[in-house]
Parts: structure tokens; sequence; C-alpha cells
């Protein structure tokens, strides 16, 4: 569930093009090839490159209506991308969702732990972990693992929130292309 509802991308990183459908009862997702039910505004809307400008309280609406009204079929686990933060999308899917756990995903720049620390006393719910995004990249030549963005701090804002590193996720051309080209569900 695409509940970033300003800069929706599930549908693109997944390569799907077809607009969701519903009727007067239900919503109904748009399913990938590998069988991943997706629901985004992005799949709602007439065109992709289509701005969405609203307010909290429309985009509070949304969300909510993402998880009440479309039909999710046999679902065992749901994930629900959300956007940076700690405002109206955070909020709105800890008070109306049943969240088993999240996962923080952050990057390097020790200005992100600061944020981390905030969105981890902002949820009363199990945090999972925290994945550090663009946390460096490899030199095509020698291997090296280069940091871009400066040291990394995950260690340091996991230890200080006892979460556990679930991972470390380079910058990677590979990954950046087959999210651009709509086949994300081919990566390993």
């Amino acid at each position: 569930m695409d509940a970033d509802i300003t800069g929706p991308s599930i549908p693109k990183a997944y390569g799907i093009n077809e607009k969701a459908t519903g009727d007067e009862h239900a919503i109904y997702p748009v399913v990938s090839k590998s069988g991943i039910q997706v629901m985004s505004v992005n799949l709602l809307l007439e065109d992709a490159t289509d701005p969405v400008i609203w307010r909290g309280p429309v985009i509070a609406g949304t969300v909510k209506q993402f998880w009440q009204d479309v039909v999710w079929k046999d679902v065992d686990y749901m994930f629900v991308d959300m956007p940076p933060g700690t405002g109206d999308v955070p909020l709105t899917v800890f008070q109306t969702i049943p969240v088993d756990g999240i996962v923080i995903v952050t990057s390097p720049q020790e200005l992100v732990s600061m944020i981390v620390g905030k969105a981890v006393k902002m949820m009363n719910i199990p945090i999972i972990g925290i994945i550090e995004n663009m946390s460096y990249v490899e030199c095509p030549d020698c291997g090296k693992a280069i940091e871009i963005f400066g040291k990394s701090h995950v260690d340091e804002v996991a230890t200080q929130y006892h979460l556990p590193v679930l991972g470390r996720i380079p910058m990677t051309p590979s990954i950046a292309a087959a999210s651009d080209a709509g086949a994300v569900e081919d990566l390993e």
C-alpha cells in the first residue's frame, strides 16, 4: 500500500501502468506481474505526473480509504510505504491500521538520526529494526565502499534506541535502473 500520497512511486517501480478499478462498494487494487497487490494514488489519477496538492485531512482520508475500502485478498503481509517524517500519514497509519511492526529507513547523514529519534518517540508500535539506505557506493574498479554522505551513524542510532540494524543498502545503479524501468520485481 503506497501511503506516500504526495510522492507515490510504487506503481512506477513495479511497472504498473493500468488504473485501479472500483464500484459503488469497493476499490480493487492492481496486481503486479508476480502477484503483489498494489494500491497507490497514482493508480487513480488520470495522469501519473499530475500533482497531488491536498491538505492533511484529505491525505489522511485517502490513507484510511486505501485500508478500509480496498478489497485486499489473501494478504499474509502488507507493507505500507510512508513518506519520511512524523506527519499526517504516519499518524493516520498508526491510528487506523493494525500495524504489527515498523521498519525505520534512514540514511547516513547525522541530521537524519535526529529524525529517526522523533519517529521512535512518536509511536507505541514495535520497531522491527532500522535499515540504512544510500549507505555507500561501491567503486566499480576496486570494490571499495565510498561513503558519499559521510560516515554512517546507523550503529549509534540503533544502539541509542535499542534497535537492530537490519541492513545497509548501497547506492547501486542496477537497483535504480530497475526501479526506473518498472522492473523492481526482477531484482534478487
